[in-house]
């Protein structure tokens, strides 16, 4: 396990998997990104298609847990 980033607001989120809105695919989030102008980011995998990315933390709230 990765040490978390000092002033990460929501290490609890590391490893979680959630969804895109209320009916999209599933994604894990990996680790945390950087604190950029327009708030944290996220690194997550989308294991449908091993897609990984940079993903914004305010949108990794507003979805929901995955199923």
């Amino acid at each position: 396990m990765q040490p978390h980033i000092a002033g990460f607001p929501h290490p609890e989120l590391i490893g979680t998997f959630r969804q895109f809105g209320p009916f999209g695919i599933p994604y894990q989030i990996l680790k945390e990104g950087h604190d950029t102008v327009k708030g944290w980011t996220v690194e997550i995998e989308v294991p449908q298609t091993g897609e990984r990315l940079e993903y914004p933390l305010k949108d990794a709230l507003d979805d929901p847990e995955a199923r």
